[in-house]
C-alpha cells in the first residue's frame, strides 16, 4: 500500500557465508540500492514499483534473485470531459467521459443530481437525443479497495430555435435592412435637389448659352415679359 513501510529480506545458503548487493531494475539496467541482507523502503511511492534483484556471493560464486514490488493506491482525483466540446444543442448526442490513475484499476460509477439510482457503471456515459431534461450536474464516483474520489460535472443544454420562428428572425432582418437601404436612398436624392444651381463659366451670361455663329441663345424656349410670350429660339445678337 502506498505510504507503507516495505522490508526487503534476501538469505542464502552458503559456505563461506555470502555478502549481499541489491539492485532495482531501471530500464534495462541495474541501479545499485544497498548491502546487506535487507533493503528497508519507508513510506513507499508509487515510483518504487518494479523489479528487485538480491544477488549473493562468496569467493565460490554468485546467485540471485527477483522480487516484485506492485504498490497500491487509492484513485487520484478524477477529470470529466465532454464531447463533442462547446455548447450542447437539444437533439444532440453527448458522451461523459471519467478518467482517474490508481492501482488497482478502479470502477466507475455514475449519477445525476437529485437522482440516487445509478445512471451508469462505464467510464464514459453517452446520452441520445438530448433534451433540457438532462442539464444539471452529474457525478463520477471511482474507487478500487484502496479508497475512492468523486468528481461532479455541470451540463448546460440549450433549447433548440423552433424553425418556423428562426425564418421569422431572417425575414424581420431583411425588412430591417430593406428599411435602411430606402431612407439612405432618400436622404441622399433629398441633399441632391436642394444643392445650389451650377454656377455660369466665365464670359457666359446666366440663362442663356453661345450659339455656334457666337451669338447668345437663351437656355429657355419660350419666356414671358408682361404677360407677352416671347420665342427666344431665334438667335439674340451677340455682345460684340
Amino acid at each position: 500500500m502506498e505510504g507503507s513501510s516495505v522490508t526487503l529480506t534476501c538469505s542464502s545458503d552458503a559456505n563461506p557465508a555470502a555478502n549481499y548487493i541489491w539492485y532495482k531494475e531501471n530500464i534495462n539496467s541495474l541501479h545499485l540500492l544497498s548491502e546487506g541482507p535487507q533493503h528497508v523502503l519507508r513510506s513507499i511511492q508509487t515510483s518504487d514499483s518494479g523489479q528487485y534483484q538480491c544477488r549473493a556471493q562468496n569467493m565460490l560464486g554468485t546467485s540471485f534473485h527477483w522480487v516484485t514490488i506492485d504498490v497500491n493506491y487509492a484513485p487520484r482525483t478524477p477529470s470529466v470531459s465532454v464531447s463533442p466540446p462547446g455548447q450542447i444543442m437539444e437533439g444532440s448526442s453527448v458522451t461523459l467521459t471519467c478518467s482517474s490513475d490508481a492501482n488497482p484499476a478502479a470502477n466507475y460509477t455514475w449519477y445525476k443530481e437529485n437522482i440516487n439510482t445509478v445512471i451508469s457503471t462505464e467510464q464514459n456515459f453517452t446520452i441520445t437525443n438530448v433534451t433540457t431534461e438532462h442539464g444539471g450536474n452529474y457525478q463520477c464516483e471511482v474507487q478500487n479497495r484502496v479508497g475512492r474520489q468523486i468528481t461532479t460535472k455541470h451540463l448546460v443544454v440549450r433549447a433548440a430555435v423552433p424553425l418556423g420562428t428562426l425564418e421569422l428572425v431572417v425575414i424581420g432582418t431583411s425588412i430591417a435592412i430593406l428599411l435602411v437601404v430606402v431612407d439612405v436612398s432618400l436622404i441622399f436624392l433629398i441633399r441632391k435637389k436642394r444643392s445650389p444651381r451650377q454656377v455660369a463659366e466665365p464670359g457666359e451670361r446666366p440663362g442663356y448659352r453661345s450659339g455656334r455663329d457666337g451669338t447668345w441663345e437663351s437656355e429657355y424656349t419660350v419666356v414671358e415679359y408682361s404677360g407677352v410670350k416671347v420665342n427666344h429660339s431665334e438667335p439674340r445678337p451677340s455682345n460684340d
